[in-house]
């Protein structure tokens, strides 16, 4: 097993231990989530992701997942590997990153019933409640609508936050929410939950432990 087997190994075995939400990336951080996203061990790799994914399956809601800065280099060069680039380093990175790098993305995937007449994605709010109930509201949040079905389980990235229209008469099937939190005002071993709406009506709810994250 080489360097990179390694560090995902090590990271993997140490589970909760070796993780801690970190808004802000270190040149150590930043190497260690390129490797993570260039690794060729596809298991590995999708046991690091799964951390990251709740499987709510309360109809509309699918999953909620939550991309830190960490996970979104880790992202960002697995898609730019699997699309043939070969150079992919800290300033690559620090590009992914933008101008917001502590941000905190919840992503909810949504599947809605194939009698639905909706035009496009309903108006679901996304927000985290802390302990004690405390209210933390995103700084932004986008709507992706789907048309057919979900061609991968994984989180499609880079998420989009617009969405092509309907050809040929498809009908719309699901949908992004993209909800985006400042790192900074989150404590990073907290838990949180985060509660979708629609409407001022709850629509699922689950909870995230930034704590066993990275």
């Amino acid at each position: 097993m080489g360097r990179t087997g390694l560090l995902l190994a090590s990271l993997l075995a140490l589970g909760g231990a070796a993780a801690a939400f970190e808004p802000a990336l270190d040149p150590r951080s930043l190497a260690e989530a390129i490797d993570l996203g260039q690794s060729r061990i596809n298991d590995m790799r999708s046991r690091f992701h799964m951390a990251y994914r709740v499987e709510v399956m309360r109809a509309p809601v699918d999953t909620i997942d939550v991309v830190t800065p960490f996970r979104r280099i880790a992202l960002d060069a697995e898609t730019r590997t699997r699309a043939g680039e070969r150079l992919y380093g800290q300033r690559e990175a620090l590009g992914a990153l933008g101008d917001n790098p502590a941000r905190v993305d919840v992503v909810v995937e949504l599947t809605f019933h194939p009698l639905n007449n909706y035009v496009g994605v309903p108006d679901f709010t996304v927000t985290l409640l802390a302990p004690g109930g405390a209210r933390i509201d995103p700084g932004a949040i986008s709507r992706a609508p789907r048309f057919g079905p979900r061609l991968s389980s994984a989180l499609p990235y880079p998420y989009l936050t617009g969405g092509a229209g309907p050809q040929n008469g498809t009908a719309l099937t699901g949908g992004l929410v993209v909800a985006s939190f400042d790192g900074r005002a989150l404590d990073p071993n907290g838990t949180y939950v985060v509660l979708i709406r629609e409407s001022g009506k709850d629509v699922a709810k689950a909870s995230v432990d930034l704590g066993r994250l990275r």
